[in-house]
């Protein structure tokens, strides 16, 4: 996607263009009802409004039946991706997604057969999710099978699309409650040869994480000891409880409770304006008999409006210390805004996070440019 098409922006009179281009090639499309529909309004909408009305625009120009508007659609798509590296300009596809979503619930079989297509281009991991909540049985049982299926973008979605607090995904909230219907998909991908569809593994469990802990811990045990592949979707899946200091996550990725660790920490410089950085410096030293694996990470208290602060931990280093060995070790923290983090100023507590256990702590303020 260039710049000019960002976000929101993306989808205006020129994709409505495209997407026509695109399916007049396997149908007399009525281009300039097509348009009108797609682009009536479409400055007041946001970016999922504007691809709710591209949708609805298929639905008013496509054939009344769905299966027929759904082959329509499918054979208008491009080539599918060559590789899991590969890149297309797939946003174009998204209001074909957001179609079988809105249209296609309750025609499962031209539906399924039009999401296997599509994510080969571009995603289904949205367009299924209304099966999930509607057809949850038949759904699963679709996708546990299609774990075998040859193309690594089928076999990812099988994973993705079932995750369940997806990024700008709707919330499967029967799935936050009980996440057991996933595991069995999981339990078929955790050792696909592919990174791309193994890091949909670890990023389900991830999410499961954050409401059942217990379980994704105790299904990382039992797939502990396996490959470095494995390992890896072990390592990423734990990753929110190891960042929140959570024991039996950081014990299962071999970090036991600090023992006699002494530890400092400054930020130097001590003021700073917003865009800029100051850098942290940490020492710490193993005063035990033994060495000790140490998972080094820091945790910035960010200033909100009203007085309020939140919280982030940030990844350091690991080091391993044989006793009576210290460590000095220096970060750059830059304090610039982006899209979803604003800035304040104030002073800024900082936090040294050793094995999940906060020791040395430090502060620098913060000033408007």
């Amino acid at each position: 996607m260039s710049e000019r098409r960002a976000y929101k922006d993306y989808f205006d009179a020129d994709a409505a263009n495209q997407l026509a281009d695109q399916i007049g090639r396997s149908y007399q499309l009525d281009r300039r009802r097509f348009k009108r529909l797609c682009t009536q309004g479409l400055k007041a909408l946001e970016f999922h409004g504007r691809v709710q009305q591209f949708s609805k625009a298929l639905r008013e120009t496509l054939p009344e039946s769905v299966p027929d508007a759904l082959a329509i659609l499918t054979s208008s798509l491009p080539e599918p991706l060559p590789d899991c590296e590969a890149v297309t300009d797939g946003w174009l596809q998204w209001p074909i997604g957001q179609f079988i979503a809105d249209y296609g619930v309750d025609e499962i079989e031209a539906s399924f057969e039009a999401m296997i297509e599509l994510t080969q281009r571009f995603t289904s991991e949205f367009a299924v999710r209304p099966f999930v909540e509607r057809h949850p049985k038949t759904t699963f049982r679709r996708l546990k099978k299609l774990t075998t299926h040859e193309s690594p973008h089928v076999r990812r979605w099988c994973s993705e699309g079932v995750r369940p607090r997806l990024p700008w995904g709707k919330k499967l909230t029967e799935l936050v409650r009980e996440p057991d219907p996933i595991f069995p998909i999981l339990e078929r991908l955790k050792d696909d040869p592919e990174l791309y569809v193994r890091r949909s593994v670890a990023n389900n469990l991830n999410d499961i994480a954050k409401d059942h802990p217990g379980q994704v811990i105790d299904r990382c045990r039992v797939w502990s000891g396996g490959s470095e592949e494995r390992q890896w979707v072990i390592r990423h899946a734990l990753r929110t409880l190891v960042k929140d200091g959570d024991t039996r996550a950081l014990e299962l990725m071999g970090f036991a409770a600090p023992s006699e660790i002494d530890s400092k920490l400054a930020a130097r410089p001590g003021r700073i304006s917003i865009g800029d950085h100051t850098v942290l410096f940490a020492e710490v030293t193993n005063g035990s008999n033994a060495t000790q694996r140490v998972l080094v990470d820091f945790v910035v208290h960010f200033v909100r409006q009203k007085g309020q602060r939140s919280e982030k931990v940030f990844k350091w280093k690991t080091v391993e210390l044989a006793p009576g060995e210290s460590v000095e070790l220096e970060k750059k923290l830059r304090m610039r805004e982006t899209t979803v983090r604003a800035l304040y100023p104030g002073e800024h507590l900082v936090d040294l996070q050793l094995n999940g256990v906060r020791m040395a702590s430090t502060s620098f303020q913060l000033r408007k440019p």
